[in-house]
């Protein structure tokens, strides 16, 4: 061989051994573009309030979970998908490295032999004799443990041995799961240990397939149990996985801020921008099938919001409309300051002459008298039964999508929250995510409760607050609406069924099952609610315990009120609200 063909042949075996680092060189990921600059942001506003309108909570999310319930598309983070791919092929090459190399059947043999052997060295006392050979024959773990409390001394000698029967009970059961799980094709055999062994590496190793193939959809490195899988990577291929996971929570912790999750000392706060976000995002999707049949929502600017101009001004604050903006007021606190400011305060033209120069602290806006187009009172059950299926999920959807509809398109209308349970209580639209379903506190199959609410000791928190009062939050939605000066005035009506609590003067009554008294109290504030013009629309849940009694009240009632009955499904209460406001709200326009 020429030394030309030798240094060929020296040549072909160092690129053999650098091949792998050429490919993983160029699977490295860029730093500047992580991930693409053209790909969509991840919605972390939209995770974070999903999270709390589910648990109700407005505390703090950690890193972690906000991680957790977002979904990155793991094609933007370069380097990613391959680098998972690596570990997967090594995990899956182990695993069947594994498989062929061993057999189970020796194992098998040898714990059961274990396990009679336990058994005849055991010497049960006289009384327990004849059981303990029973479940030795019947092999039942669970047995065997109830027969060792019988002993009722566990420094005895049959405690001991029968401690050993059950462990040598649980290895036979482990090693024949271990067969039953796997599909082994080697000839090796295996020791009692060496099988137990074996089963929890490949446990281990489908646990991390698992992990991998997670992170594989979803980018959640989190997911990934580093400390395990590193028992089978090389260092360098975890070390360039931990750069990949620092990368992406620092992509995570960016996007978060530009969405408005501020970083405190205790995790991600929620601002005012990201309930913005939230709620056009939420619109968005509710109208998005509407948009294709051009019907029902304004595409452009909503013209006439009936807010008339008062003589009054006040200084302009962040939010007030700049139609409403004072003129000449502002021109003047532009001179006045300008004036005090000297010359140096004022802009210069080019000819000499001094010009005006307007800040925001010079500009006066309007008072206004607001005269709603429409006034509208949500009622929101909140009652125990609204827990089944997350009822109460689809109940908050549709309130922040009705609260960010109105805001946006119709500023001009009145909105109120109501929360329904065993009372009534006005709710805020920025209370809405933190609302729960009350806890059941009352498990009797009849309940016949009342307590009288006049009196000084009297206390909310004494009363169990799961029933559903469908009077007293009717009565306290027309005492709203009658204060607003509009004719178009309605309820809108939430529930999963009858109602269960009402008044009779200070008397608050809880009665389940359902009572005609309840009934009869709750149509008649739904009459005086008719009588002042205001229509109610029941949008009625599905629920497990609804039957025909329920439907049937709901029809009852909106036909003595000459309001409306909707039958929804719950995760479509959102569309079917927003629309049926924008169409009613068309109308009212025309």
């Amino acid at each position: 061989m020429t030394s030309n063909d030798a240094g060929a042949e020296g040549g072909a075996r160092d690129r053999a051994r650098t091949l792998g680092g050429i490919v993983h060189t160029y699977l490295g990921y860029d730093a500047k573009n992580f991930p693409s600059p053209t790909a969509a942001p991840v919605d972390l506003s939209g995770a974070a309030f999903q999270h709390m309108m589910a648990y109700g909570s407005l505390r703090n999310l950690t890193e972690e979970e906000l991680a957790n319930a977002i979904r990155l598309d793991p094609s933007q983070i370069q380097g990613l998908g391959p680098s998972l791919d690596s570990l997967l092929a090594m995990l899956m090459e182990r695993k069947n490295k594994i498989l062929s190399t061993y057999e189970t059947s020796a194992a098998q043999a040898a714990a059961d032999r274990a396990f009679k052997e336990r058994a005849r060295a055991a010497r049960p006392p006289k009384p327990l004799r004849e059981d303990f050979k029973k479940l030795v024959d019947a092999e039942q773990i669970r047995d065997l443990e109830k027969l060792w409390y019988r002993v009722n001394d566990d420094t005895s000698d049959f405690a001991g041995d029968l401690t050993m029967v059950i462990d040598g009970l649980g290895n036979k059961y482990q090693i024949e799961k271990l067969a039953s799980s796997y599909h082994f094709r080697g000839v090796e055999k295996m020791t009692v240990d060496e099988a137990l062994a074996v089963k929890e590496e490949l446990e281990a190793i489908d646990e991390l397939i698992e992990q991998l193939r997670e992170a594989a959809k979803s980018a959640q490195l989190a997911v990934i149990d580093m400390d395990a899988l590193s028992e089978f990577a090389e260092p360098g291929e975890m070390q360039n996985l931990r750069e990949l996971q620092e990368r992406i929570q620092e992509y995570i912790r960016q996007e978060a801020e530009r969405q408005g999750l501020e970083m405190t000392e205790r995790g991600f706060e929620l601002t005012p921008q990201a309930y913005r976000l939230f709620q056009g995002k939420l619109l968005s999707e509710i109208f998005s099938d509407l948009e294709a049949s051009r019907s029902g929502r304004h595409t452009g600017p909503v013209v006439g919001e009936g807010v008339v101009e008062m003589q009054r001004t006040k200084p302009y604050e962040f939010g007030d409309p700049v139609s409403s903006m004072d003129i000449p007021g502002t021109f003047v606190n532009a001179m006045v300051r300008g004036l005090a400011e000297g010359p140096q305060g004022r802009a210069g033209k080019p000819d000499g002459r001094l010009g005006i120069s307007l800040r925001s602290e010079d500009i006066q806006v309007h008072l206004t008298k607001n005269n709603p187009r429409c006034a509208t009172a949500v009622l929101m059950d909140m009652s125990g039964s609204m827990r089944y299926d997350g009822q109460y999920i689809n109940v908050k959807r549709m309130a922040l999508g009705l609260d960010g509809l109105i805001k946006r398109e119709y500023p001009g209308d009145y909105l109120q929250f109501i929360e329904m349970y065993s009372l009534a209580r006005p709710c805020h639209s920025s209370e809405i995510v933190k609302l729960m379903p009350k806890p059941v506190t009352v498990h009797q199959p009849v309940v016949r409760l009342k307590a009288d609410m006049s009196r000084t000791d009297a206390s909310e928190l004494a009363i169990p607050p799961h029933f559903t009062n469908i009077q007293r939050s009717l009565q306290m939605a027309r005492q709203f609406l009658s204060a607003q000066d509009t004719p178009n005035r309605q309820i809108i009506l939430i529930t999963d069924g009858l109602p269960t609590a009402h008044f009779e003067g200070p008397m608050l009554y809880l009665l389940y099952p359902p009572d005609p008294s309840t009934e009869r109290a709750t149509m008649r504030e739904a009459m005086l609610c008719q009588r002042e013009n205001i229509t109610i629309n029941i949008f009625l849940l599905p629920s497990w315990s609804q039957s025909s009694e329920d439907i049937q009240f709901a029809q009852r009632m909106a036909e003595t009120t000459k309001g409306r009955v909707f039958f929804t499904g719950g995760r479509d209460l959102d569309r079917y609200v927003l629309w049926d406001y924008v169409n009613q709200r068309r109308k009212i326009i025309g």
